[in-house]
């Protein structure tokens, strides 16, 4: 797996990063909605410098002007409810790219810190030969995006898979390094050295589903 993380350099990403880290900035769902959201455009338009393009011709009021054009087919899939507003910020720039939602959640027995992940929703278009993106804010143990690709393989076999997440943790990271295929790219804005007990990413922010849209029963 190639991973592209942009913690480890300093740019206007990491303003991004450390208002959703805020607990006091956390308390406006609007404004940590509006930067996940920035920050999928941003980790988008990295993405994107790796997709295939060819030339095509535009006509201007004065002439004419070849211009590269992406030709692959994105399909964006989505981990509800957190996933939404990293989803919005990736369709941003990619006006054509077909959508994919998946429900997933963690599920503790008796509220114990050993939990599975409970895949319960799943729409798709087909993947044969498109580049499927796969987009979690949150990259904690990596068994949420490995349980999502377990479900993908029955609506056929992406051209390649992309991840973009917001935060992970390093034993998260590398799980996925261990399920996903090898020329997966994972597109991440910061990594975290370690998860709780629970495996939830410390330091990390808290829960983003909540978050961004409140607190579920």
């Amino acid at each position: 797996m190639i991973i592209n993380r942009f913690d480890t350099s300093p740019s206007l990403l990491n303003a991004f990063i450390a208002e959703i880290r805020d607990v006091e900035i956390q308390k406006d769902a609007m404004r940590f909605r509006r930067n996940i959201e920035r920050i999928g455009e941003v980790l988008g338009y990295e993405m994107s410098k790796t997709l295939t393009y060819q030339e095509k011709e535009v006509t201007t009021p004065l002439g004419s002007k070849k211009i590269r054009s992406c030709t692959d087919q994105l399909v964006l899939c989505s981990v509800l409810r957190a996933g939404l507003p990293l989803h919005h910020g990736i369709l941003n720039y990619f006006d054509a790219a077909e959508n994919a939602f998946i429900s997933a959640y963690r599920h503790h027995p008796n509220n114990s810190d050993d939990f599975e992940v409970v895949v319960k929703y799943f729409a798709a278009p087909s993947l044969e030969n498109k580049i499927l993106v796969l987009t979690d804010p949150m990259l904690a143990t990596g068994k949420t995006l490995e349980n999502v690709l377990n479900v993908l393989k029955n609506h056929g076999t992406p051209k390649k898979i992309h991840i973009i997440s917001v935060i992970g943790s390093q034993p998260g990271v590398e799980k996925v390094q261990k399920v996903f295929p090898e020329d997966t790219q994972l597109w991440i804005a910061a990594v975290d050295d370690k998860l709780s007990s629970k495996g939830y990413i410390i330091p990390g922010l808290g829960d983003a589903g909540d978050l961004s849209y409140g607190i579920k029963l």
